[in-house]
């Protein structure tokens, strides 16, 4: 047989299936035979890894695994888009555009803006070779292993019209049948289950087992080509022709010859859109002919030839059944609603968060209220209102408790704060749990293989009591629990003893003092550089430190003043966790945000907390932990909470969302 001959044979057999099954919806062969099909090229490959060929359809099964995504430079910038939500907003830009090219006609291509994650995908001579994400629009993280694995994407192309470099801009996105798969599977083996198709498809785009990305099934959908030579006349142009060439372009893109057409076009898909097989959060309107656009050209922020319209935020009406009472690892109670379930914005919502007493006064919360639930985007839905119409008027109200759920500890709400607190945080179950899960977490000692459910086992057979206890674990401990191999349990030892090189900082963060996060833990360090320092320090030199308040003293004096938490930190000292660190600066990228300070809330898309606090720090600015008169940004996120965008309106501080921080930059 003539090996090389066979492998090409396969390859373009799959490549065909694949075409037909992902571009066209048909299948030409069963599951099985393509199967087998998929099996012969992969022995072939292993036995003959000379033959192997970069776009080989074997690279969508996965199996690399990376340790570390490098960060690639953007060829071209990834800009986000102005938003707009609302007619009139459109017909101005509809105006200015109109001025801007005087006696030229234009026409508008429509297209629905997909909630997943912004991918960039490299081409050079006819085959895939980068995929990367948007990161802060300037560089992102090379993942082209796990891109591999999207089956609708080609690995390569045949055509002789096509530049030698070019590259596609899409919207990487998790199915929502696949999302709810993963769901249900993952309730029936008792674990987490995954937030929304959105952060789910982030998450799984960077994962670092390709083979794992591989069974999640993403998608994607292409929606710009971009090259220093373009082929093309008009948008509409590259559409139909990357369609042509087997690139998955979402058929629900359409010309409009005017801003009338664009808002029929709008009215159209405001519901018919819940019928996709992914989430849509609105509309992008984009000048057709390229030419127009290198003319309108571009703001500081985004393009001056495209503008976003987003639909307003879903609302779904249900019944209130009863409110949980939450204890958090520093003993503050949060309000959990659980309603009625009531499917809203692709997901199917049990329960919303009520953040604390003064919002459950406010809401005015009674048994049995038909209360309006709110997600816009946001991971935790919020309650926004309640049907007065239909009140019971024979139902109690909601009344906050006033002991620990837990430990029915009596709470104490401190002036000038929202929250109410159970203060018995060396005996309160849940609250040593959550410290424990806390100190764990990859913020913080980043000990892995380490997880929630084995943290209440070990707790609840007294094996473990602090955190400090994690560093006296052997192999004799797990003996008789049910789950754990010696492989298992060796990983978890292998992680506790990698978590003693962890740096002070973030050890300071792990030890969960109140009121000191990770950008609080990292001043202090840079000021004190040892647990030592930091314990002798007095009200004076603490609040002598940028950004430490007289809140953060207190609470800093108050824990050091307990034996329980000497004793913790001495047992922590002679397992050779740090507890000093003398470098914890961190090098400046430029000077962009000199002089600006900023206080994050929320969730956000392309940077966790922590990354977007490096990002502003390695920019020159400075992250705050309160709002106050002198702030200049509050960046909101989804689920961020009302007080602190109600203060900020208070005080007249300019709120940006994630897309205006990166037009800073």
């Amino acid at each position: 047989m003539d090996i090389r001959k066979r492998m090409d044979e396969l390859i373009n057999l799959i490549n065909k299936y694949n075409d037909a099954y992902y571009q066209k919806n048909e299948s030409l062969i069963s599951d099985l035979a393509f199967d087998q099909l998929l099996s012969e090229l992969q022995k072939l490959e292993q036995e003959n890894p000379l033959f192997v060929l970069n776009d080989s359809p074997t690279q969508r099964v996965g199996g690399t695994i990376t340790k570390q995504f490098k960060s690639v430079t953007h060829r071209f910038p990834m800009l986000s888009l102005g938003n707009t939500y609302n007619e009139t907003d459109l017909k101005e830009f509809d105006s200015r555009v109109r001025k801007a090219l005087g006696d030229e006609k234009y026409e508008y291509i429509c297209e629905l803006k997909f909630d997943g994650v912004a991918l960039s995908f490299w081409y050079e001579n006819g085959k895939l070779i980068k995929g990367i994400t948007r990161g802060d629009g300037i560089r992102g993280d090379d993942i082209t292993n796990n891109v591999k694995t999207i089956k609708s994407i080609p690995l390569s192309i045949k055509d002789g019209i096509l530049p030698v470099e070019f590259e596609l801009r899409g919207e990487g996105f998790m199915p929502n049948h696949i999302f709810e798969q993963i769901n249900h599977e993952r309730s029936l083996s008792g674990e987490p289950l995954l937030a929304n198709p959105r952060n789910s498809a982030s998450g799984t785009f960077k994962m670092q087992d390709s083979a794992v990305v591989a069974k999640r099934n993403l998608d994607c959908y292409i929606y710009a080509y971009l090259g220093y030579d373009n082929l093309f006349q008009t948008h509409e142009e590259s559409l139909i022709k990357l369609f042509d060439l087997g690139f998955p372009i979402s058929q629900t893109w359409e010309k409009c010859s005017d801003i009338e057409s664009v808002l029929g076009y709008i009215e159209k898909w405001s519901l018919k859109r819940n019928d996709l097989p992914l989430n849509t959060d609105g509309i992008v309107i984009k000048i057709n002919d390229y030419g127009q656009q290198e003319r309108l050209g571009f703001t500081a922020k985004s393009p001056r030839w495209a503008i976003s319209f987003k639909y307003p935020s879903e609302i779904a009406k249900t019944e209130i059944l009863s409110i949980s009472y939450q204890v958090g690892r520093t003993g503050n109670i949060t309000p959990v609603a659980n309603l009625n379930p009531v499917y809203l914005a692709g997901t199917m919502i049990k329960r919303a968060s009520i953040h604390n007493a003064n919002e459950m006064t406010r809401l005015d919360l009674h048994e049995g209220d038909m209360v309006f639930i709110e997600k816009g985007g946001e991971i935790i839905p919020k309650i926004t209102g309640v049907d007065m119409s239909n009140r019971n008027p024979r139902k109690s109200i909601f009344v906050f408790p006033t002991n620990c759920p837990d430990c029915n500890s009596e709470l104490v709400r401190v002036e000038g704060e929202a929250n109410h607190y159970c203060m018995n945080d060396l005996f309160c179950p849940t609250q040593i749990k959550g410290k424990i899960e806390h100190f764990i977490q990859r913020k913080a000692l980043n000990i892995e293989n380490l997880g929630v459910e084995t943290i209440d086992l070990l707790f609840e057979k007294s094996i473990i009591k602090d955190v400090a206890d994690l560093y006296k674990l052997t192999t004799l401990d797990f003996i008789g629990l049910d789950g754990f191999q010696s492989k298992s349990i060796q990983n978890i030892l292998s992680s506790i003893e990698k978590s003693k090189s962890v740096p002070f900082r973030k050890v300071l963060f792990g030890l969960g003092i109140r009121h000191v996060g990770a950008t609080i833990a990292e001043k202090l360090v840079i000021e004190f550089k040892s647990i030592h320092n930091l314990r002798a320090a007095s009200y004076d030199e603490l609040i002598a430190v940028p950004e430490i308040g007289d809140r953060i003293a207190l609470s800093i004096i108050s824990f050091f003043s307990k034996t329980d938490h000497i004793d913790l930190i001495n047992r922590l000292g002679q397992s050779k966790v740090q507890l000093s660190e003398e470098n914890s600066e961190l090098e400046i990228e430029s000077t962009r945000l000199e002089g600006k300070s900023f206080v994050i809330s929320g969730v956000f898309q392309n940077f966790d907390r922590d990354g977007l606090r490096d990002k502003i720090i390695l920019n020159g600015g400075k992250v705050v932990s309160s709002i106050s008169s002198k702030l200049d940004y509050l960046i909101a996120g989804d689920n961020m909470g009302p007080s602190k965008l109600e203060k900020a309106n208070q005080l007249s501080i300019k709120i940006i969302t994630e897309e205006e921080f990166l037009n800073l930059l």
